[in-house]
């Protein structure tokens, strides 16, 4: 699946590196807790949070997360968005809420990993 996929599923909008949209996702995890993710996530391309702000940027650059779809509407302010594109980080928002747009995402055949 690629990141464009994902926009496509999630009616997301593309707020950063929007000529990355082909890049290829293999796996996804949803939390607001950045320690969940950097304790239990593997392998992880991409990360479905509501916490708008520069954790969730670090912690996708630290697990080398590729795509941040921001949940419930939720935008950053711009100097979050300015650290994502910086770092190469594709970022969305959705209108959807986390539990649905895991579903969402899971029924279109996107995995959390190995576990």
């Amino acid at each position: 699946m690629t990141v464009k996929d994902v926009r496509d599923i999630l009616d997301a909008e593309v707020l950063t590196c929007k000529d990355m949209l082909d890049t290829e996702v293999r796996s996804a995890c949803g939390s607001d807790m950045m320690s969940e993710v950097l304790a239990f996530s593997k392998d992880h391309s991409v990360l479905l949070t509501g916490l708008c702000n520069q954790q969730s940027i670090r912690t996708a650059e630290m697990m080398d997360i590729k795509c941040l779809v921001y949940v419930r509407g939720k935008r950053p302010a711009d100097d979050v968005l300015e650290m994502a594109e910086d770092r190469g980080i594709i970022v969305m928002t959705t209108g959807h809420r986390m539990f649905s747009s895991c579903g969402l995402l899971y029924s279109a055949g996107l995995s959390s990993g190995p576990y």
